[in-house]
C-alpha cells in the first residue's frame, strides 16, 4: 500500500532524473545525441501523464506529490529552454528557431521568471501550511511548452537527416512546413498561457495574499 501510494512520486522523481541527460544531449552536435534527447524527452513527457493518471485513478494524491510534480515540470522546462537559447544563438546553419530566429532574451525572462516567481510563491504558501498544487491553467501551460519543446527537439535532427539523405520531395517539404508552423504557433500559445496561469494562481489564492491564510 505504501509503495502504491508513492508510485506516482517515484515516477515524478524519474522524470526529474532525466532532465540533466536531456540538457546535455540537446546541446550535442551529433545526430544520435539529438535524437536521444528527443526520445528521452518523450519518455519524460509520458511519465508526466502517467503519474497524474495514477494519482487520480487510485487516489494516490499526496502533499509531496503536489510539490514534486510542478518542480519536475520546471526542471524539464529548464533542461530544454536553456539549450534552445544556447543553440539558437550559435552561428551555425540550421540552429535558428522557425519564425523566431534566435530565441529572444525576453522570452527566456518571461518563461523562467514566471517559474521562479511561482516557486517562491509556493514556498511562501507552504510556510503558512498551504500546499498549492499545479492548477489546470498551469497544466495547459506545461502541455503547450512541452509541445513546443518536443517539436524543436525533433526539428534539429530532422534537418540533419534531410541533409544527409538529400530529401527534397514534396512530402518532406510539406512536413517541414507543418513542423515549422507547429513550433512557431505552440511557442506563442505557451507564452500566452505562461502569463495567464501566473495571474490565475494569484487570483485563486488572493485570500492567502490578503490575510496570510487561504481556507
Amino acid at each position: 500500500m505504501g509503495l502504491g501510494k508513492n508510485l506516482p512520486n517515484l515516477v515524478t522523481v524519474g522524470r526529474m532524473l532525466c532532465c540533466p541527460a536531456i540538457f546535455f544531449l540537446a546541446l550535442s552536435n551529433s545526430l544520435e545525441g539529438r535524437l536521444s534527447a528527443f526520445v528521452l524527452f518523450l519518455f519524460a513527457g509520458a511519465s508526466d501523464l502517467w503519474d497524474g493518471y495514477l494519482a487520480r485513478r487510485y487516489g494516490w494524491i499526496t502533499d509531496t506529490g503536489k510539490l514534486l510534480d510542478p518542480l519536475a515540470d520546471k526542471l524539464l522546462l529548464a533542461a530544454t529552454f536553456i539549450p534552445f537559447y544556447i543553440i539558437s544563438h550559435r552561428e551555425i546553419d540550421g540552429s535558428l528557431i522557425p519564425y523566431w530566429g534566435s530565441l529572444p532574451s525576453w522570452v527566456m525572462v518571461l518563461i523562467l521568471g514566471r517559474e521562479i516567481f511561482v516557486t517562491i510563491f509556493r514556498q511562501w504558501a507552504a510556510r503558512r501550511e498551504v500546499v498549492i498544487p499545479a492548477g489546470i491553467s498551469g497544466k495547459y501551460k506545461a502541455l503547450l511548452q512541452n509541445c513546443f519543446s518536443g517539436g524543436l527537439l525533433f526539428w534539429y535532427p530532422l534537418q540533419d537527416i534531410g541533409k544527409a539523405r538529400d530529401f527534397s520531395g514534396w512530402p518532406y517539404q510539406l512536413w517541414i512546413q507543418f513542423h515549422s508552423t507547429w513550433i512557431g504557433v505552440t511557442l506563442v500559445l505557451a507564452l500566452m498561457f505562461t502569463i495567464y496561469s501566473m495571474f490565475d494562481y494569484l487570483w485563486s489564492y488572493r485570500k492567502l495574499i490578503g490575510v496570510g491564510r487561504s481556507d
